[in-house]
């Protein structure tokens, strides 16, 4: 799908504060653009986004409800109370139990944890877990990346005499859960500085006010901070604010002394000896911790991210490694499957602005990715179902600007449970609903979402020459990392660029075109790659002018020199 390219030059009140950090950045004027793109307003600010630091981190004090969490933890470490540790069975959920866990252990033994598996328990804290959790002895339950909704369950524990303390990002409904503190930057009236926490970052500012609370130091905290750049990267929160600070720090700690089950994942899926970047996690990290709870149990991912023998991690990363592959085959049925399914029904070309597509026999694991891949491809809001243990299951995901929370909620009469966030949510419903939900689904979003949230579209951060990628601005460019929402990798335009007669297709099918371009205003050459973009190679390679919009890639092994290539988004023919 051709998507629309958009570039906004800076109004004139931000111009001025270009000129402003120009000053600062003068070899490399495009800079001060991207930092005024990023809400940067001072030199001073520059300096702090490009070296986040860990001094810049909130005061987790400032968290609603956060004096009464440590008050409770505290006591019950005092009473030698039994803590259980409960979390959700993805990479958000099996990193905060991971974190959380691991850290508490370091100082209590009377604990435990627990994740639900994805088939026979399903989504957040049951009343069997609770019996079961009562049966042992537990008084006091950490629940991590779930439970904003879980009122009833929350209810029928308080009977049996265990509290709750309630780590979760996901959007509150007006009636709370009756826990003894509730940690959620997103409760109403809330004044956190930075909203858009992961679980895992929520359960991090947990421990932090634990911490200082008990007077401990931050070296062992701090040392955790990779599962935090985990969740961050994999559940993709916006990479702004204290996420920046966590993550930026966090990644770093992966590629010099990662925890010894991430550091199994390194070298499983390939990456020892290479300089990992955010994408790698995105890609090859989360995907394989994600792998363990689609398709067996995420307590496996917690074994592995709490492992302390090297033997024990690499058997556990093997076996995670072995799912991911599973799950990549199913990944790839099933999705043809929905294909298939749309292309008979007609749904591709017709007029509907959203899709929902029901199989009571796909893979509960899969769907998730599944309706990620349906909305990529066909640009709609896209809801994926199957059926589990009697009820139709599914995962929305949306497009850029649209709100597929606010469409589910608007079906919530029809719905046994539903939880999530602007972009994704989890959704259960009685096999009898689907056709009505499906109605209403889609009336609410055609009459909601806008024409241009239909189309893809490519943000331009900088139209630019080929002469401006000098390696002074190279450099600086690094400094912009890590990437994720809300700072997304720079994306330039170079216009009326030509081949200089080098260029060739690539791939096992020619799909690809290997670019060798020429700027026509500098007479530089530059590298680049544009992948399935074969269909353009007749013209260009007879010599006709071309736009592009890339990104500036480099890779790099430890301990050797960076490599260049533009990573072309997309070609503009004349």
């Amino acid at each position: 799908m051709t998507s629309r390219w958009n570039y906004v030059p800076l109004s004139t009140e931000n111009q001025n504060l270009e000129d402003e950090l120009s000053k600062r950045f003068a070899k490399c004027p495009t800079v001060a653009e991207l930092l005024v793109q990023r809400g940067i307003r001072s030199i001073d600010e520059a300096e702090r986004f490009f070296h986040p630091s860990l001094r810049d981190l909130h005061d987790p004090f400032l968290m609603p409800q956060m004096h009464e969490a440590v008050d409770r933890l505290n006591h019950a470490m005092g009473a030698k109370e039994r803590i259980m540790v409960y979390g959700d069975y993805d990479v958000d959920g099996t990193t905060a139990v991971a974190l959380v866990y691991r850290y508490l252990q370091n100082f209590y033994s009377e604990i435990d944890y627990y994740i639900p598996t994805r088939y026979d328990e399903g989504y957040g804290i049951t009343k069997k877990v609770i019996d079961e959790a009562a049966e042992a002895g537990v008084k006091l339950i950490i629940i991590l990346d779930c439970g904003i909704k879980a009122i009833e369950e929350i209810k029928y524990a308080k009977t049996l005499g265990i509290d709750f303390i309630i780590c979760d990002h996901h959007v509150p409904d007006d009636e709370l859960p009756p826990a003894v503190a509730i940690l959620n930057p997103k409760l109403e009236g809330s004044t956190y500085p930075c909203s858009h926490l992961s679980g895992c970052g929520v359960g991090y500012k947990f421990m932090q006010a634990f911490s200082i609370s008990n007077g401990i130091g931050t070296a062992e905290l701090e040392g955790m901070l990779d599962l935090v750049a985990v969740s961050i990267a994999a559940d993709i929160v916006p990479m702004v604010d204290e996420n920046r600070v966590l993550a930026y720090h966090g990644l770093k700690r992966i590629n010099s002394n990662p925890n010894m089950g991430l550091r199994a994942i390194i070298r499983t899926c390939g990456l020892g000896g290479k300089e990992i970047s955010i994408t790698d996690v995105i890609f090859k990290i989360g995907p394989r911790i994600n792998a363990s709870g689609r398709m067996q149990s995420g307590r496996e991912a917690v074994e592995l991210l709490t492992a302390r023998d090297i033997k024990d991690a690499a058997k556990l990363s093997l076996a995670i490694d072995q799912y991911n592959k599973d799950r990549k085959q199913l990944d790839k049925r099933i999705t043809e499957e929905a294909n298939a399914i749309l292309e008979a029904q007609g749904e591709i070309n017709s007029n509907k602005k959203s899709i929902v597509i029901y199989n009571k026999d796909w893979h509960k694991g899969i769907i998730g990715i599944v309706a990620s891949r349906l909305t990529e491809l066909y640009y709609k809001p896209s809801v994926v179902l199957t059926l589990n243990n009697g009820l139709a299951t599914g995962s929305s995901r949306s497009v850029q600007g649209f709100d597929v929370y606010k469409a589910v909620d608007s079906t919530r009469d029809l719905l046994e449970n539903f939880g999530g966030h602007t972009y994704a949510v989890g959704l259960s419903l009685k096999e009898e609903n689907i056709p009505e939900f499906t109605r209403r689904f889609e009336e609410y979003v055609a009459a909601n979402i806008l024409p241009e949230q239909l189309t893809p579209q490519i943000d331009i951060d900088a139209v630019i020459t080929f002469s401006d990628i000098t390696p002074e601005f190279v450099s600086t460019l690094r400094l912009f990392n890590p990437f994720g929402p809300g700072n997304q990798k720079p994306v330039f335009c170079t216009r009326k660029v030509r081949d200089c007669g080098t260029s060739r297709l690539v791939g096992r099918q020619e799909e690809h075109i290997k670019l060798e371009v020429v700027d026509d205003t500098t007479g530089r050459i530059m590298n680049a790659i544009a992948f399935n973009m074969a269909q353009y190679f007749p013209r260009i390679h007879v010599g006709e002018p071309f736009d592009i919009c890339y990104t500036i890639e480099e890779s790099k092994h430890r301990n050797s020199n960076f490599t260049q290539q533009l990573m072309v988004k997309q070609i503009r023919l004349y």
